[in-house]
């Protein structure tokens, strides 16, 4: 019903007719600016209706997502830097702990690249026999030894899923 009457006002005010009168163009003019003013609550009927159904699915996008609930974040990337042929085991031990906890993880291979060599080792804080090392972002996790601490912890998880 009150679409009806604010579609009909909305033609009112639109109209050319009687503008050719000072008495009636006059209040119509000051009509049409004071609707554009209180952001158009006069509309054409199809208007209106399109600005019911967006608000509909507000209510709808807002009623899925309540405030209590928070939306999953992406993983935060895992790297596993080894160097090729060195502690190959240690490897599949980390690539089977990943895998078994559902973490996607890319591998790195620093052999032969002296200036990532050296990140991963200062980062790390550990020596060139050490290697594989896993980051987790920018943080730097361990060998398998920490890489398990940090999962029984709870402390890869949190770096992972951060919340």
């Amino acid at each position: 019903m009150l679409t009806h009457v604010r579609s009909a006002l909305h033609r009112a005010i639109t109209t050319p007719r009687g503008d050719s009168l000072a008495p009636v163009r006059i209040p119509k003019d000051l009509a049409r600016r004071l609707n554009v003013a209180l952001g158009s609550p006069l509309a054409p009927r199809d208007e209106l209706v399109r600005r019911e159904q967006a608000r509909a699915r507000l209510a709808q996008l807002r009623h899925q997502t309540t405030p209590g609930t928070r939306t999953p974040r992406e993983a935060a990337p895992v790297l596993v830097y080894f160097e090729k042929d060195r502690n190959v085991r240690e490897l599949v031990r980390i690539e089977e702990l990943l895998a078994a906890k559902a973490i996607a993880w890319k591998r790195l291979d620093v052999a032969g690249d002296e200036a990532t060599l050296d990140f991963v080792l200062l980062q790390a804080k550990c020596k060139r026999d050490e290697l594989p090392v896993v980051f987790v972002a920018d943080r730097a996790v361990g060998g398998y030894e920490a890489l398990v601490r940090s999962d029984v912890s709870g402390e890869l998880a949190r770096l992972v899923h951060p919340s």
